[in-house]
């Protein structure tokens, strides 16, 4: 008997056809979640564009991190928010726009960020929408 819910299909889904990732809210330091997540992900096969407007131009476990995500110079399938919720909405309409140009397909939301406003605006603009979830959690229980 299959007890994996619709939505871990969705996860799974992603997982497997996402590529690269632009990770905004990038940190440097080794102690944030966004680092192990990113580091994670970088073992995992993912191609992954830091963004932090503060570490801009310098390495991050070694990628060039991006101002902004307009920033980031290759299309990126995903973009995986490390903000706080109100942040997360402004990392949305953003990604909203840059969705042709950048080819966005998914936004995520990591634990404890939610916003239901921006997951709306995303998903009716045709995106992908992930809230309130650690991509690197997800990948460990589905993937493995």
């Amino acid at each position: 008997m299959n007890n994996k819910s619709e939505n871990d299909d969705l996860i799974i889904g992603i997982l497997e056809s996402v590529k690269t990732i632009a990770l905004v809210g990038a940190s440097a330091n080794t102690s944030r979640p966004s680092y192990g997540v990113m580091k994670f992900l970088l073992e995992n096969g993912y191609t992954v564009y830091p963004v932090n407007p503060g570490l801009a131009g310098e390495e991050l476990l070694g990628q060039k991190v991006y101002a902004k995500l307009s920033d980031v110079p290759s299309p990126c399938d995903m973009v995986n928010i490390f903000r706080n919720s109100e942040q997360a909405g402004k990392v949305c309409d953003e990604a909203i726009l840059l969705a042709l140009e950048k080819n966005i397909q998914v936004v995520w939301m990591q634990l404890d960020i939610t916003n239901d406003a921006a997951s709306e605006k995303a998903t009716n603009a045709g995106l992908i929408t992930i809230q309130n979830r650690c991509v690197k959690i997800e990948y460990q229980r589905l993937m493995k």
